[in-house]
């Protein structure tokens, strides 16, 4: 798996500037004067920074973007990045700056000065999020990238505010790592052996296998899974951060590792995509990795439901009824809304077992949240406003795009079958909120909850601020600052 960059934090040193190779990346702002890097790095270029900063192109660029200055005399340095960003710049614009880093970082190293800035660990974290690269199943030679160092007015203060930061990373790098594998590498079998594999950093990670949910009862998440030749199976983390008995918050992930529809087969053109299906179930042990590694001090458990939905003999028909956990039972209309009777189970699981205080689950669930959102944000439902709202703050504050969706008894009355307590599906008008509907109803009125469809968010075409096209991690960074806002004592 990849690892996030190691950056070594020191003390500013102007004296080693003019024979640093790689690549030197230096602050500056239009019309504000240069910082003592920028200066030392102007004289030994003979004025080149100084008239680099004073152009049009500068000045046209956002905070956070930047311009190279390719083989500058006086220096060794292949290259001179000098990046627009302001002393007081907030937070997102600090990681964006970190990203343009990142973002051409090669195997000849990087050098920051980010000397006084007050945001040199946004700095740091922006250019390992961005400097991510899934190289896993490319063949040929690979060039390592090379070392990053960022230099500092105080090193260590800025080490010991970028650590948590890190781990962070490295979350958002686990859950990428699983959105991008082939379905053919990430099956339900290599899914759970990855998560068993982080009891070695303090989680307790139990494995339910099919005899253990049927035992449950489970038949709605069991039906998804009864046409492959993957068995389901529910992983359930543990995270023991906070005072001993006190009941924890619960984070549920939709795994389908992959979804060709079942017998209501998705067309072939873009199928391909449906390896991301599981995006859910990593953004939950991303947060959970995360928890983990900075010894987060709250108790939280993380329940995946871990399925593939393929077309066979043994394959769930439409029509076909269910019998969830609850007891409710679910007429399938479409075995391509496969994701809901996953999360049904799971969910019930989780408040019977744990009594949580309350209850985030995550999914890739409808194509209808990305006609309604795009790829900006994910949509947010929830049956209470406290919660809703605490998480859409820690969202905002974290820069990942979230936007509540309306919730009601009349997409509710949708759900109504002929010959069960419910269909799966309501039709295509309202398909989210419909889908979200459903999930409620396997959610106990006192639970406070949110449902989050990251069907949008999850897998991108394109590069976003702190990450390459692909996996982009989205939720992570918002979960566990709700969690360390929220329920950190």
């Amino acid at each position: 798996m990849p690892k996030p960059l190691p950056i070594q934090f020191q003390a500013t040193d102007l004296e080693a500037l003019a024979k640093v190779k790689g690549r030197i990346a230096v602050l500056a702002d239009a019309g504000q004067p240069g910082s003592a890097g920028f200066r030392r790095l102007d004289r030994l270029t003979k004025g080149a920074l100084a008239r680099a900063a004073g152009s049009e192109a500068f000045g046209k660029l956002k905070p956070g973007e930047a311009m190279d200055l390719a083989f500058p005399p006086g220096l060794a340095a292949d290259a001179v990045q000098l990046i627009r960003l302001p002393k007081k710049a907030d937070q997102t614009q600090a990681r964006k700056a970190g990203a343009a880093v990142g973002k051409t970082h090669g195997a000849g190293g990087s050098l920051v000065l980010a000397e006084g800035h007050a945001r040199a660990a946004d700095i740091a974290f922006g250019l390992a999020m961005r400097a991510y690269d899934f190289d896993t199943h490319k063949s040929g030679e690979k060039t390592a990238p090379g070392p990053v160092t960022l230099m500092a007015a105080n090193p260590e203060a800025v080490a010991k505010a970028a650590a948590p930061m890190a781990a962070v990373a490295e979350g958002v790098f686990f859950t990428r790592d699983l959105v991008n594998e082939p379905a053919n590498v990430l099956t339900t079998h290599d899914f759970a052996a990855r998560l068993a594999a982080m009891q070695e950093l303090g989680l307790d990670v139990e494995i339910l296998e099919e005899e253990d949910l049927t035992r449950l009862g489970m038949g709605a998440l069991l039906g998804v899974g009864q046409g492959s030749e993957s068995p389901s199976k529910v992983v359930v983390m543990q995270w023991h951060g906070g005072s001993k008995g006190d009941a924890p918050f619960a984070l549920i992930g939709k795994g389908v590792v992959f979804d060709t529809g079942g017998i209501s087969i998705k067309p072939a053109a873009g199928m391909e995509d449906m390896t991301m299906d599981m995006g859910g179930a990593g953004v939950v042990a991303g947060v959970m990795r995360t928890l983990a590694l900075r010894k987060a001090k709250a108790n939280v458990v993380g329940l995946v439901g871990l399925v593939e939905n393929m077309p066979d003999g043994r394959a769930q028909r439409p029509g076909d009824v269910v019998k969830s956990m609850k007891g409710d039972t679910i007429e399938v209309i479409n075995t391509d809304a496969e994701g809901r009777l996953v999360l049904a189970d799971v969910l019930w699981y989780a408040q019977e077992r744990f009594k949580p205080t309350g209850m985030i689950d995550l999914a890739t669930l409808t194509g209808a949240i990305i006609i309604a959102l795009g790829h900006e944000n994910t949509g947010v439902f929830s049956n209470n406003d406290t919660l809703c709202n605490a998480f859409l703050s820690a969202a905002k504050a974290e820069g990942e795009g979230a936007w509540r969706m309306p919730m009601g008894d009349a997409y509710d009355a949708k759900l109504k079958s002929r010959i069960a307590d419910m269909m799966n599906v309501g039709g295509r008008d309202g398909g989210a909120i419909t889908a979200a509907q459903f999930l409620q109803r396997f959610v106990k009125p006192d639970v406070p909850w949110c449902h989050l469809d990251i069907a949008g968010t999850a897998l991108v075409k394109a590069d976003t601020a702190l990450a390459p096209k692909g996996a982009t991690g989205w939720g992570v960074m918002a979960l566990d600052r709700l969690i360390r806002d929220r329920f950190e004592k």
